[in-house]
């Protein structure tokens, strides 16, 4: 039988009575067992579409009993709650001063127990069809809780009268409460401290601070991210008093600067009973965002609570990418009954239930503007009321993590780098090293194929010089003037050729590391004049004056190799002859410094431009251009006398002005422990 009573109102009421008559529904759901569906305002708690009005409300649809009850907060309430927020704040600083004050701070949390709704009670299935249309679409992302709303709005009809009944007669018991009641509750008021509630939102928030500063002190202190995580979740546990704390980690994805967000769950800290296999990744439409992840961290209070580490849950999540939006944007979801938060989704209801899950508070950790994953709160066994301290202090522990996960990503990225730089190094190093075994190994075969051929072209080229010498000194009634010219230019050229194989034989010993120094005393003065004298024919064949100034005694004496100190001087005299033009003069100067012999051999000729004195020391090396050339040579001279100067470890500088001559300076070290 259908009731035709309509007992709907709509007028003020206390929160605390619109409480109760929420219980009185959920009652009533209860004793119509499954069949009924009960919804709150808790369950668009999550849903990031929920328009921003303050309603409250219950709802309560079956085939035999359907009640709507809906609460508005009145206007100026908004104004209000913030003056009275405020004058709780001003009476717990004041309290510290004078604590008189404390009662204010009492009568202001009365007052919000007592704070007056607009509530509207009906039983009309058409308000009730419309209220549930209007779910409908705050609900318009979650398919399933769609379904479930459309089946039931199919079975509203008028209330069974006897259920209907009943509810009138519960529905009088608090609407008209004894007069006892009032009686008892202004018996209690004088025996309770004026001061406590004051004191313990004063204590509470001194332990928060307490809190946050030694995990902001850790986070400091510590650079390994798995110890600060593992410290922060059970101290974090033990403060909140809840069943268990977790961090849920969402699989990687790139960050903000292009690079995969850190992840820790290679730290081995996985349980590996309930490792799962992955499962295909489900990205969020328009968003590279993925919903999926895994717990890698908890705290639980004791063994009896199921371990939900590496728990992976991945075909409840709605796919919305606003609920994710909201939660990078600093969100908190605070869940004081998932049974009534999550009636419209059946399979993350399951899910919670199968983890025992009762109640969550859920902080998100935002990494460089990114959801790296969540910080929750649990508790298992029964729902819980979240406060709005429990609520920021998790929040800013939230906060606190996303620090200590930025500090670990600068030092990956900083660790990264200093791999990536030393690898560099060593490939650039191997690389340099490949080329310089390239360069020696070549130069090992050119100095080889030198030495070589000039070993094959020596003992033709004596045989040459040999027997044109031999010719020479046949009488010249034997042979014409003309064939004894032909036999000189023999000579000669021969000669000269036999003294570039030798200069690059000798260079060839200097390269391999061969040329060794016969180290004997003798004195530079004779030395000098012995090689101005083998050089006096030339220098009168190109009409160059060569002059000698010894700044030395005669018997001055220099420990080096004669030999090689020979060859220096040849070198140097017979450049400065062939560059100097004729009326031009050569000086070789000889002077002692310090433990130092130091010759120099000045010329007037033609000097050397300032861009070329770079490489008059470079083997094979000749200044002018091999179309224009009007000097012979191969270019080792100069390179040889180098390489002699350094095997006495000394040294050789040049000073030169182009169409005035030059300047070659040599210092020898006169020292027997050289």
């Amino acid at each position: 039988m259908s009731s035709s009573q309509d007992l709907s109102f709509h007028q003020l009421l206390p929160l605390t009575i619109f409480q109760q008559l929420g219980q009185l529904l959920q009652q009533m759901a209860q004793e119509l067992g499954n069949e009924a569906l009960i919804v709150t305002e808790e369950a668009l708690v999550s849903i990031p579409t929920r328009p921003e009005a303050t309603d409250l409300f219950t709802l309560v649809v079956s085939q035999q009993f359907s009640a709507l009850l809906v609460a508005e907060r009145r206007q100026e309430t908004g104004d209000r709650r913030q003056q009275e927020e405020l004058t709780l704040k001003e009476s717990i600083i004041l309290n510290s001063v004078n604590s008189e004050l404390g009662t204010e701070a009492y009568v202001t949390l009365q007052e919000r127990n007592s704070e007056l709704l607009n509530v509207k009670l009906t039983f009309e299935p058409a308000a009730i069809a419309q209220f549930l249309q209007h779910l409908n679409g705050c609900l318009e992302d979650n398919s399933l809780a769609r379904a479930t709303l459309a089946r039931y709005s199919q079975v509203i009809q008028p209330n069974n009268a006897t259920l209907q009944g009943k509810f009138t007669l519960m529905l009088l018991s608090v609407l008209a409460p004894s007069s006892h009641q009032n009686d008892a509750q202004e018996s209690i008021y004088p025996f309770v401290s004026v001061c406590q509630p004051v004191e313990e939102a004063l204590h509470q928030q001194i332990a928060h601070e307490r809190l946050l500063n030694q995990v902001t002190t850790q986070i400091r202190q510590s650079l390994e991210l798995p110890i600060i995580i593992s410290n922060v979740v059970e101290r974090v546990r033990e403060f909140l008093q809840v069943d268990r704390l977790v961090v849920y980690q969402f699989e990687q994805q790139e960050s903000a600067i292009g690079e995969q967000l850190p992840v820790i769950r290679e730290q081995g800290i996985f349980n590996s009973e309930f490792r799962q296999p992955k499962a295909k990744r489900s990205v969020i439409p328009n968003s590279e965002f993925s919903t999926h992840g895994c717990v890698i961290y908890e705290a639980r209070a004791s063994a009896s609570i199921d371990s939900v580490l590496n728990y992976r849950e991945e075909n409840c999540f709605i796919p919305a990418s606003g609920c994710w939006e909201k939660y990078r944007q600093g969100f908190t979801l605070a869940i004081a009954d998932v049974d009534k938060a999550y009636v419209l989704s059946s399979c993350l209801l399951a899910f919670l239930q199968k983890i025992q899950v009762r109640a969550k508070l859920i902080a998100p950790i935002v990494f460089q503007q990114q959801l790296w994953g969540l910080l929750i709160a649990h508790q298992c066994y029964e729902p819980r009321s979240w406060q709005e301290n429990e609520k920021n202090l998790l929040r800013r522990i939230a906060e606190q993590l996303a620090i200590a996960i930025y500090q670990e990503e600068l030092m990956r990225s900083l660790k990264l780098e200093k791999q990536t730089l030393e690898q560099r190094v060593i490939e650039r190093t191997q690389a340099l090293h490949d080329a310089l075994l390239a360069a020696q190994a070549a130069s090992r075969a050119k100095s080889e194929f030198l030495a070589t051929m000039s070993h094959e072209l020596r003992t033709p080229l004596t045989s040459v010089i040999g027997m044109s010498s031999t010719l020479l000194r046949w009488p010249s009634g034997e042979m014409s003037q003309r064939q004894r010219q032909f036999l000189q230019t023999i000579h000669d050229s021969g000669e000269h050729l036999l003294a570039l194989i030798n200069d690059i034989l000798e260079l060839t010993q200097f390269e391999s590391g061969k040329a060794v120094l016969n180290l004997s005393e003798f004195a530079l003065a004779q030395l000098a004049e012995a090689s101005l004298r083998s050089l006096s024919d030339r220098a009168t064949r190109q009409a160059v004056n060569i002059m000698l100034d010894l700044k030395i005694s005669p018997d001055y004496r220099l420990f080096a190799d004669p030999q090689r100190v020979s060859q220096i001087l040849w070198n140097l005299l017979s450049n400065a002859i062939k560059f100097t033009p004729e009326g031009g003069e050569a000086i070789l100067r000889i002077w002692s410094e310090n433990d130092f012999a130091v010759i120099q051999v000045e010329d007037t000729g033609i000097g050397i431009a300032e861009e070329h004195l770079p490489l008059i020391f470079e083997k094979f090396q000749q200044l002018d251009s091999p179309y224009q050339r009007h000097y012979d040579g191969t270019g080792l001279g100069l390179a040889l006398t180098k390489q002699l100067v350094e095997l006495h470890q000394g040294r050789i500088e040049v000073e030169s002005t182009l169409g005035k001559g030059s300047i070659f300076t040599v210092w020898l070290p006169n020292n027997r422990e050289q």
